[in-house]
């Protein structure tokens, strides 16, 4: 969507069926396993958005791999080309896109030559401190060009070697991630401790059940210590994304605000997706849900204020902050640093957007407390974040005049949003 602004339309309730688009998460999991597998590989199911494009751009940049994106077949598909892998002439520019850099960061250490890792501003405020001081460990020699620790960031390869390291797991769980994919290719066995607490852990297990799809296992002594052999063969053929609880839960958000009922096909209780907690939480505030092996429904109902601890599930406490503006009472949110280093500052951008809405927030700096009330209209900022303007635009379901600015920053994770938020209005089913 181009458009400079839009205005959400007024929606008294709705029941209906809305097909989501697969998850992110595991789009780029597997499109980044894919290309260190020397096999062919079909990713069906895939997330074609701006993230993905940008990985699949910086894969193809290698050399190593060619890369297919068909978004009308939801479908990219990477081949080995038989060349070797090598660090592209040009800067790998990756956009907004925090979870590719962060793998990218690691997959050079396997290319020969030098690589140069960069973004947008917002991209090149962001912290790689922990993951450049763990790669020496595995032999991969990174650096901030700049030296503050964020991109650019130059790679010299072929230097990925394995071995053992350790790493905080404070800042981001994906630091973690793109060692574990990555340690694939070593020729050593690798062994990465972590050096205190893990934040999102859900992304972890995301990132080891990608691996153990295609044919790899990591040895784990809970969330302090993991191994992957060396030897492993990850396996090529097709792989089927499952639909992203990111974008289900604006959604899942709609039906609790409206007093509606949404039901979110191919995502069930099995899901290892950590954001899929919303639904429990949204259970807290009134609503009634219905969570089977392949799909997952939701009802509103009166909502009262909670206190959550939303660490393991941060993409959707904006969501979860939208609903608590509409019920009684008051919602504390705790546990949430990690926002303040996403596309923006998370925690300041929503409490800065409801208190435009009249709606009372208390920010803290691992917090918020949100006081409900009757939101009135407002022009949301986005602050190019995709997440504050799809959190934002639910509201206006049932609050008149509320008109958000930049939609599309959506494409990041969600090109079809405004779509499917319009189709709400309309028909029995919901389809991409």
């Amino acid at each position: 969507m181009k458009a400079e602004n839009v205005t959400i339309r007024l929606l008294d309730t709705f029941s209906k069926q809305v097909k989501v688009l697969g998850s992110k998460s595991y789009s780029n999991r597997y499109l980044a396993i894919a290309a260190l597998s020397g096999q062919a590989t079909t990713i069906e199911g895939a997330l074609v958005c701006d993230d993905t494009q940008y990985l699949a751009n910086a894969l193809r940049q290698f050399g190593h791999v060619s890369v297919d994106v068909d978004a009308a077949a939801e479908r990219i598909t990477v081949t080995p080309t038989g060349e070797p892998m090598r660090g592209p002439a040009e800067e790998v520019y990756v956009g907004a896109a925090g979870t590719p850099i962060r793998f990218l960061i690691a997959m050079a250490g396997h290319a020969d030559g030098t690589t140069v890792l960069t973004g947008t501003k917002r991209m090149q405020e962001r912290p790689m401190g922990s993951l450049l001081d763990a790669l020496p460990g595995l032999g991969v020699t990174a650096e901030a060009v700049r030296g503050n620790g964020s991109p650019p960031i130059k790679v010299t390869g072929p230097s990925f070697r394995g071995g053992s390291t350790r790493i905080s797991g404070a800042v981001s769980s994906q630091f973690t991630s793109s060692l574990l994919i990555n340690a694939t290719r070593a020729e050593q066995d690798t062994e990465v401790v972590i050096t205190d607490d893990l934040v999102s852990k859900p992304y972890v297990e995301m990132t080891i059940a990608a691996l153990a799809e295609m044919g790899v296992t990591v040895k784990r002594e809970g969330y302090t210590r993991f191994t992957v052999a060396a030897g492993q063969k990850l396996r090529g053929g097709t792989v089927t994304v499952e639909p992203d609880a990111s974008g289900m839960s604006y959604f899942l958000a709609a039906a609790a605000v409206l007093g509606g009922t949404v039901t979110i096909p191919g995502i069930g209780k099995d899901s290892k997706q950590g954001d899929v907690g919303l639904v429990e939480a949204l259970v807290r505030m009134g609503c009634t849900a219905e969570v089977t092996d392949t799909s997952i429904t939701l009802s509103g109902g009166d909502l009262h204020g909670i206190d959550i601890d939303m660490e393991a599930m941060p993409d959707v406490v904006p969501t979860l902050a939208v609903v608590a503006a509409f019920a009684q009472g008051t919602t504390h949110i705790s546990n949430i640093a990690s926002l303040r280093i996403k596309e923006c500052d998370r925690i300041a951008a929503v409490t800065t957007e409801l208190r435009k809405m009249g709606i009372t927030v208390e920010e803290h700096p691992d917090a918020m407390t949100i006081t409900g009330g009757t939101p009135k209209g407002a022009v949301i900022d986005t602050y190019d974040d995709h997440r504050i303007a799809m959190c934002f635009a639910i509201a206006g379901l049932r609050t008149e005049g509320v008109v958000i600015k930049d939609p599309g920053c959506v494409a990041k994770s969600f090109p079809t949003f405004w779509k499917t938020l319009d189709s709400l209005h309309n028909g029995t089913t919901s389809t991409i």
